[in-house]
């Protein structure tokens, strides 16, 4: 299924705002469901603003959202949809997912190097 103009695609496909970047030589995303941007999502006093500035660089199908979420260090994500991949494909545990207003919300770090703990 091919993108339409404006970076608008069809309804019937699993598609995702993605702002990729790299901070201190690791992979960071954003993913969210693409119905959340421009949303603010709220829990305990702690708001979330889903600003296409920040979530949205460009849309993604859920192939290369998935392929991305294997890739990166660092996620920040964003939606029952996308969370839900996370977990099918085991980068998290379901008791790691936050609510925002009723919204699944999920942050990922993987450590990518080996430290030496030994003080030789």
């Amino acid at each position: 299924m091919a993108f339409k103009r404006e970076n608008s695609v069809d309804e019937d496909t699993d598609i995702y705002a993605l702002r990729s970047t790299y901070y201190q030589g690791s992979l960071m995303v954003n993913l969210c469901d693409i119905e959340l941007v421009g949303k603010k999502l709220n829990h305990n006093g702690v708001a979330i603003n889903i600003t296409k500035e920040y979530w949205q660089e460009r849309l993604v199908r859920s192939e290369e959202a998935e392929d991305l979420l294997k890739k990166c260090s660092i996620a920040n994500l964003a939606g029952k949809s996308i969370v839900d991949k996370a977990i099918k494909i085991r980068l998290a545990n379901p008791k790691s997912v936050k609510e925002f207003s009723g919204i699944p919300f999920l942050m990922l770090f993987r450590f990518t190097q080996t430290y030496n703990t030994n003080n030789k």
